[in-house]
């Protein structure tokens, strides 16, 4: 495409942004009865994400005539003033081209799962009691990740091992744009270390799998009631001797599937069958949009988190001090700090690479 062609384009994919943002504005500007409040959401969320666009476009409107008007003075007969307005036109030139690669960036297709709250599920893999605890300091890192990007967290399900790990986890984080955060963290994540019961203080490995699903709505997944399966029996674990003596616990078979779901956090029946139907329809989903990208795994593959569970992203060495995320070549050498939830550094840049490529993808297309 031809920078002139590349610019016509831009025009047009701004104007077509200005016009939705003001058919927003008319909507938003009619009050909505309740039964509409979903749709009313969906509105303020897209307007949030094409506000910066506009924005940067008075920017980019504001430069172009600044650049016209220096490049109309350049025949100033004063030599100085010439040679100012040469400088002022490169800085012009310079300062468009900046502009144009940001709103490059924030005109790519938006994923509409960005904006959605997340289900997050992490499962010791090999390595026995310590692959368990490893999945523990993970459940760790993200809540306090959480913490710092002002999310709300809460664990939906647990299976806890008599050394203080974790079988599985689930957590729920809800808050502003989690999955578009989070959603290259699915994958299989290596930790080396010395286990504290490891008298000869040999290195051990170990795995826990992570899978980020987008917490479903109940238009995206129907739930018959007739494919459901649900028993109720006595919780066990840690909650005092109430959740003994009651049925309290929940089991939910998806017959269709398989899948089963538990969930015995909570004294109430009733709560723990909510929360057991909140992950069985995220886990739903998921397999609806893990069998869609099986479909075009030969495009995916060449893209940064493709979701493979399968794929081992990431390795946590602790006599290094070390993270390597694996796909795109980082390593940092602050291992700790990421474990206590500083993982933007982490994050940043497997954003940054998706980004790049969905450029790189527009311009060749």
């Amino acid at each position: 495409m031809s920078q002139e062609q590349s610019q016509e384009d831009m025009s047009s994919r701004l104007a077509a942004v200005r016009e939705r943002l003001a058919e927003i504005d008319r909507t938003l500007a009619v009050p909505e009865p309740l039964a509409d409040q979903a749709r009313w959401r969906a509105l303020l969320q897209e307007r949030a994400r094409l506000e910066p666009i506009a924005r940067k476009t008075v920017e980019r409107q504001s430069v172009l005539e600044d650049l016209r008007a220096a490049e109309a003075l350049e025949s100033e007969e004063d030599p100085d003033a010439r040679e100012w307005l040469r400088q002022e036109v490169a800085r012009l030139e310079e300062r468009l081209r900046a502009v144009d690669a940001e709103l490059r960036l924030l005109l790519l297709p938006h994923d509409p799962r960005d904006d959605r709250d997340v289900l997050l599920e992490i499962r010791a893999g090999a390595g026995g009691e310590e692959a368990a605890l490893f999945s523990a300091d993970l459940a760790r890192m993200y809540m306090r990740y959480a913490e710092r990007r002002g999310w709300q967290t809460e664990i939906l399900s647990a299976s806890e091992t008599d050394g203080g790990g974790y079988r599985e986890i689930v957590l729920g984080i809800s808050g502003d744009a989690v999955y578009s955060r989070l959603k290259f963290e699915s994958g299989v994540h290596r930790v080396q270390r010395v286990p504290e019961t490891e008298a000869s203080g040999r290195i051990h490995t170990s795995t826990a799998t992570v899978a980020v699903m987008t917490e479903a709505d109940e238009v995206d997944v129907d739930i018959r009631p007739e494919d459901l399966e649900v028993d109720t029996y006595r919780s066990s674990g840690a909650g005092g001797q109430h959740v003994n003596r009651t049925e309290s616990a929940i089991r939910i078979t998806h017959k269709p599937t398989g899948l089963v779901v538990t969930c015995q956090d909570e004294r109430s029946q009733i709560k723990n069958r909510a929360k057991a139907l909140k992950v069985l329809r995220a886990r739903l989903l998921d397999m609806r949009i893990q069998a869609q990208h099986s479909q075009i795994a030969s495009e995916r593959r060449a893209l940064v988190g493709t979701g493979d569970r399968s794929e081992r992203i990431r390795t946590y060495n602790f006599p290094q001090n070390r993270v390597s995320e694996e796909r795109i070549d980082l390593t940092l050498y602050r291992l700790r700090e990421i474990l206590e939830g500083d993982l933007d550094p982490v994050t940043g840049p497997l954003v940054a690479e998706d980004q790049a490529r969905a450029l790189r993808g527009a311009v060749q297309g």
